[in-house]
């Protein structure tokens, strides 16, 4: 029998992590008495709450509980708390670099606009990757339900940021609203500002909305895909160019995407090549963190180790980290395999 490695040992880069969702339940529930902010039951119920986002009233009911739980941050300390101890979960999960994901939009109002939002975050981004020793960077993403006006305004703004930690560009929120096509322009802003371009598709909608990110966005990465499996042409693109699918199994399932762990396709996008970089969401709303995307790998899809480890070197290979922080990561997933 195959010995079984402790998956928070094994080194891996986090790609998929969404800013207010990877709040700790317990850091919501004092923001919200500090504040006197009255949650959802769903928020206060010591579990994560039931939900299903496949159809238009399932969506907003997600939305609902995030909105909730983003009005709960209001002051730079508390950014500053949330950042710090996202990256003190991520290093307990055998993170070694983590790509933070934010709409600096949703926080300006509170923050003194949209300026002193980025820098917030930014700053304690900075401090908390000298506190943990955890390298992270932020992916900037815009808002698929507003106006592209509004997406090209973030892709400049994230291309000013680019020298103090900004990586990439992404577009999230409801892939069944808004065509890819009408961003193709800040996607073009933040390529141009040497920026990684990483939005979200197939994951509500099939592999025609992974097409589209390739196609009018010229996507790098793609946030979920998991949707391409349904295509075997566009698997095999994705893998003849190696367009890294950051794959979040947890909240599939979360989401009723897929019913069950077993249903979601790890197997087909590993089996055909396609890169995958396993990612935790939003933590706050599916009950998982990173290292356990890993262990749903292992029990409903039989990943061996030797697999898990080549999952882990996806990870660090479809990030932004520099060159001698992957390499670092590298070795550390061979030791991990072999030592």
């Amino acid at each position: 029998m195959e010995h079984v490695r402790d998956l928070t040992l094994l080194p891996k880069a986090h790609l998929h992590l969404h800013f207010t969702g990877s709040m700790r339940p317990s850091t919501l529930l004092e923001l919200a008495d500090k504040y006197g902010v009255r949650l959802p039951d769903a928020l206060t119920a010591g579990e994560p709450p039931k939900l299903r986002a496949t159809d238009e009233r399932g969506w907003f009911r997600f939305q609902r509980l995030y909105d909730a739980a983003r009005s709960c941050l209001r002051e730079p300390e508390d950014i500053r708390r949330l950042v710090r101890e996202a990256a003190e979960e991520d290093v307990r999960d055998g993170s070694g670099w983590l790509e933070i994901q934010v709409d600096p939009t949703s926080y300006a109002p509170l923050l003194g606009g949209m300026i002193p939002a980025v820098e917030i975050i930014l700053d304690a981004v900075d401090a908390a990757s000298r506190e943990t020793g955890l390298g992270m960077r932020v992916l900037i993403a815009a808002n698929r339900m507003k106006h592209p006006l509004d997406a090209r305004t973030l892709a400049r703004l994230a291309v000013r940021y680019a020298d103090r930690g900004v990586v990439g560009f992404g577009l999230s929120n409801d892939e069944r609203r808004g065509m890819a096509r009408d961003f193709d322009r800040a996607f073009a802003i933040a390529r141009d500002g040497g920026l990684l371009a990483a939005p979200h598709g197939g994951e509500l909608t099939g592999p025609s909305s992974v097409r589209d990110c390739l196609d009018d966005l010229h996507a790098a990465r793609i946030g979920h895909g998991v949707r391409a499996a349904e295509d075997p042409r566009l698997l095999k693109r994705l893998a003849d160019r190696q367009i890294t699918c950051e794959v979040c199994p947890a909240s599939n399932v979360a989401l009723g995407v897929y019913e069950r762990h077993e249903d979601v396709p790890l197997r087909t996008l590993f089996e055909a090549g396609v890169p995958m970089a396993l990612g935790a969401d939003d933590p706050l709303l599916f009950g998982s963190r990173l290292a356990a995307q890993y262990e749903i790998a292992r029990r409903h899809h039989g990943f061996t180790d030797a697999e898990l480890a080549e999952l882990a070197r996806q990870s660090v290979r479809g990030s932004a980290a520099p060159d001698d922080v992957q390499a670092k990561l590298l070795a550390g997933i061979d030791h991990w395999l072999t030592g």
